[in-house]
């Protein structure tokens, strides 16, 4: 990623819900944080599901596809990757996804600064 990433502090590892997700507000912008217990791994998207332009991501189910973690919209069930945002329904949607890091107990995730 060539792009500076500022990061936001989210939450505290204590915080999040293990094994979902939960919406952080940057601004006007909505992103869904996932806390995955399972594989030990966070994972940050857009909140907004491309199919119906709902903010909904944040409530939908994780889990994994041969080994490739995954978001299903509680709306609609298109499932999405949480690595690369890749549609995993065979749609030529994707959602943006984030990069996420965790230091002294906080977790943060990495946003582009708006030009």
């Amino acid at each position: 990623m060539n792009e500076q990433s500022n990061w936001l502090a989210a939450c505290r590892v204590e915080d999040a819900i293990e094994n979902g997700g939960v919406c952080v507000k940057q601004g006007e912008d909505q992103i869904a944080l996932f806390y995955f217990t399972r594989r030990n791994e966070w994972y940050a998207t857009q909140n907004e599901c491309p199919h119906k332009k709902q903010m909904a991501l944040s409530r939908g189910m994780i889990g994994s596809t041969t080994d490739e973690p995954k978001v299903a919209c509680p709306f609609h069930k298109k499932t999405f990757s949480l690595s690369t945002g890749e549609c995993l329904s065979g749609d030529e949607c994707a959602i943006k996804t984030y990069p996420v890091k965790i230091e002294n107990g906080t977790v943060y995730i990495g946003t582009t600064p708006k030009s």
